[in-house]
């Protein structure tokens, strides 16, 4: 008899069916978006997330300095939530993203925003959502309902829908069309197994996930799904930064997984992953390049900066299974819920 599939599993493989349909829902807000992006013009953008969501605004940053030039930081929200101190917010734009639109600390971080007269664009996934009723402009994802503790199709979601307003706020049409192309890629990208990956960090206590640029925060979010349904620490660092103090916790067979894609950074992170490996770190490399060592197949976008989002939808499948090797349940991590409110 065949194993039952696990919500992780069915939630992450709707991905691309949401991603396509997500796009057509949300082009009245993304239209307003623009609009208000053409009246404000920024300086800077802020975001406002936590989790995985906070990992999706981190890949929103790289896409706003590299398309648009404009500087992107995430603020804390504990500075309003907990310290209760105001912000001089001006000149900006605030992107808050959350799945459910009901943390706290976010609900405070929106309500700041307000107080200072700075328009707000919300992504969530929650229609009606308590901080999507704050907002300027809120778009939704409309992932509908995802019972796995483990975000994975409302990720994906967040990171696309982060992509196209980038797309379209920097007139990028390239870009643009590449987002209407993704969800072919993510369906593809469903399909890949890095099984000679898997067997290596089912079997770990500890590994590094690394990337840079666009890749630092799908990195990230890797590690904080193999912490979160396999129980295995996982850290993330960027291909640099692992070189420095990071580099002296290398022993052999120590499980690397390294992201990636053919952009501007590929050569600088084989060089990380050849020291790597000649430090005695099992080395796994997602990369377009099939024939490096230890590498593993990377479904490629019709724009390099969407790979990062692939490389995820792949990971995804690796992390329940690896979970299920280590014998957890993916969907219910323990100590964790779905929803967690923080202040």
């Amino acid at each position: 008899m065949a194993e039952a599939m696990s919500a992780m599993a069915r939630e992450a493989a709707e991905a691309p069916e949401v991603v396509a349909q997500m796009f057509g829902r949300a082009a009245p807000a993304l239209r307003e978006a623009v609009r208000l992006f053409r009246a404000r013009k920024p300086s800077h953008l802020i975001t406002s997330a936590r989790g995985s969501s906070d990992y999706a605004a981190l890949y929103l940053k790289y896409l706003a300095e590299m398309v648009l030039g404009l500087p992107c930081a995430s603020v804390g929200a504990s500075v309003v939530s907990i310290y209760r101190r105001p912000l001089a917010l001006r000149d900006t734009i605030v992107v808050a993203l959350s799945q459910s639109g009901a943390s706290p600390d976010s609900l405070a971080f929106a309500a700041e925003a307000k107080r200072a007269g700075v328009p707000l664009v919300t992504i969530t996934n929650m229609p009606g959502s308590p901080l999507s009723k704050l907002a300027d402009i809120a778009i939704e994802l409309g992932a509908g309902p995802e019972t796995s503790v483990a975000a994975t199709k409302t990720f994906i979601a967040t990171a696309a829908i982060a992509a196209r307003l980038i797309a379209e706020w920097g007139g990028d049409n390239a870009l643009t069309t590449a987002t209407d192309k993704l969800p072919e890629a993510l369906a593809r990208a469903n399909s890949v197994r890095w099984t000679m990956a898997e067997d290596a960090m089912a079997s770990a206590h500890s590994l590094f996930v690394l990337g840079r640029g666009p890749c630092l925060p799908m990195a990230g979010e890797a590690a904080l799904k193999l912490k979160e349904t396999a129980g295995l620490h996982a850290e993330a660092f960027s291909a640099a930064e692992v070189l420095h103090g990071p580099m002296a916790l290398i022993d052999p067979e120590f499980p690397v997984l390294l992201f990636a894609p053919a952009d501007e950074a590929h050569a600088t992170n084989m060089a990380t992953a050849e020291r790597l490996r000649g430090a005695g770190a099992n080395v796994f490399t997602v990369s377009a390049d099939g024939k490096a060592d230890g590498a593993l197949t990377l479904v490629a976008t019709a724009h390099v900066l969407l790979d990062p989002i692939s490389i995820v939808q792949t990971f995804y499948g690796s992390a329940e299974r690896i979970a299920c090797a280590r014998g957890r349940d993916p969907d219910r991590p323990r100590l964790l819920s779905k929803v967690t409110r923080t202040l």
